[in-house]
């Protein structure tokens, strides 16, 4: 049995289905597949999204996935109404509008807030030193729209270590190294995640 997990990016793809089975795995009798659909960034997600469902979740193809997780930065799309300015407005209302879109019973949409680096900013013992030393004292869902998680790791990479933080290889590297369970305590939208994951797996009967 297995997830489908549907990101917009490669550090989604190479990172984020173990480390979420780090989490999910312990706690279940059988280890949980995690199956990812990746897309080339929110805007080709938020135009496939629909279609690469149905390919994975429907017919024989379908038989032995859990439910589709679609895993989205908050940061980034342009798609929110002008009125949905804050985090939480904008949570709302995207979530509505993905699964309203996607149509499919088995198909749950989440988000990253602001950005998949909060969950690194959760742990900054993984970071280096020089970094961890100037990380603000921010919780790490609100690090916000206006300097978003990978940017302010890009700025202080920048001028700590000079040389720009690179999603692809230093986050996968940081997220290999992150604890799933500091993550999860100091994230309150990740945590939200990987309950929804564990009940269904659970309902599922693993």
């Amino acid at each position: 049995m297995k997830f489908v997990l549907f990101v917009e990016g490669h550090t989604e793809r190479l990172a984020v289905p173990q480390l979420l089975k780090r989490w999910l795995d312990p706690r279940l009798s059988t280890p949980v597949g995690i199956k990812t659909s990746r897309f080339e960034g929110w805007a080709d997600y938020a135009r496939d999204l629909r279609k690469k469902v149905e390919l994975n979740l429907s017919g024989t193809s379908g038989q032995d996935v859990i439910a589709g997780i679609g895993l989205l930065d908050l940061y980034g799309p342009t798609i929110y109404p002008a009125d949905r300015t804050d985090a939480s407005s904008r949570l709302a209302w995207a979530k509505e509008h993905f699964e309203r879109q996607v149509g499919h019973p088995r198909f749950h949409q989440h988000f990253a807030v602001h950005e998949l680096e909060a969950w690194i900013l959760s742990e900054p013992a993984v970071l280096p030193r020089a970094v961890r030393e100037v990380l603000p004292a921010t919780p790490p869902e609100k690090v916000n729209f206006n300097e978003p998680p990978a940017k302010l790791l890009d700025r202080l990479y920048t001028s700590k270590l000079s040389r720009r933080y690179k999603k692809t290889t230093d986050g996968t590297n940081l997220f290999r190294a992150l604890d799933p369970a500091v993550a999860y305590a100091k994230c309150p939208n990740l945590k939200l995640l990987l309950d929804d994951m564990l009940q269904l797996a659970q309902a599922a009967g693993l």
